[in-house]
């Protein structure tokens, strides 16, 4: 089976060096990489260069908004696997070897899905469970992120677009759920987790680039912006209020747990978090 990879990318470039470096390190050859490309410059033509003859790319153009860079790109895939990694994660030597073997073994699954690790092999970008199985309405939020999605080309013709409304750079407040979004309307379809499968994200560089100070007015509102994204698909997609209820009431359990350890800084993330979480599902910012 063939793959097609679509990387949105928007300024970054030590990252996208990585992730081409240990796509190049794949034991399984038989991929395609899509870029869509929403630089206003030229900086990343130098840097596929060396890759041109290693294994195809397709170098496209797109105006921001994550969602709209992979909608560009959809509308070229020729693989029967399709993946969305971020221009910060790498992939392991043999993960593309390893999904591709589970797909020709589990003709009953459509959709697999990894756990999110960091360059210490620790959970990364959020909470994972620990379990393989099936992804329900419930568990998808600890058993998916974007970049460790694979799908069945069937499943991804089927969904159609996503949801441009959501995810970074959205003309929206709704700053993340894009991925989550796309993995609700698949689960009919049948999709499998395995926190074995890793991909390693984000990807620490040392440049400027990454170096810069978020002060924390900026983490509050990159930490809102993010929780509304969760409302509003806990919204979009009838969530079972209990579940709702238990999405707004873990960060109240961590507002009142770092007041009693004194850790009054902590309390900053999670009220962005509760603000973001019930905003979002009322649909107001």
């Amino acid at each position: 089976m063939k793959f097609s990879l679509i990387l949105a990318t928007l300024n970054r470039t030590e990252e996208v060096k990585v992730f081409l470096k240990s796509l190049d390190a794949q034991t399984y050859r038989d991929f395609e990489l899509i870029v869509v490309d929403q630089n206003q410059d030229n900086r990343l033509t130098a840097i596929f260069q060396p890759y041109q003859e290693r294994f195809h790319i397709l170098h496209l153009r797109s105006t921001p908004g994550l969602s709209h860079a992979r909608n560009v790109a959809l509308k070229h895939i020729i693989g029967d696997l399709i993946a969305f990694p971020d221009d910060d994660c790498a992939y392991s030597p043999n993960l593309l070897e390893r999904i591709s073997i589970f797909f020709d073994n589990h003709p009953e699954w459509n959709g697999l899905t990894g756990r999110s690790i960091n360059e210490k092999g620790q959970n990364s970008s959020g909470k994972w469970d620990s379990k393989a199985g099936k992804i329900t309405q419930i568990n998808v939020w600890v058993r998916g992120a974007s970049y460790t999605i694979f799908l069945r080309q069937s499943v991804v013709v089927a969904l159609g677009s996503f949801d441009e409304s959501l995810g970074v750079g959205a003309s929206t407040p709704w700053g993340s759920g894009e991925d989550i979004d796309y993995l609700l309307r698949a689960i009919p379809a049948g999709l499998y987790y395995e926190p074995d499968l890793t991909v390693v994200h984000p990807i620490k560089v040392n440049n400027l680039q990454k170096n810069e100070e978020h002060t924390v007015k900026n983490t509050f509102l990159k930490t809102y912006s993010y929780a509304l994204g969760r409302g509003r698909v806990l919204r979009k997609h009838n969530t079972p209020l209990w579940f709702v209820f238990y999405n707004w009431l873990r960060p109240v359990a961590g507002i009142l747990v770092s007041i009693l350890q004194g850790n009054l800084g902590r309390i900053h993330p999670h009220w962005a978090t509760l603000q973001g979480r019930v905003k979002g599902w009322f649909g107001r910012a």
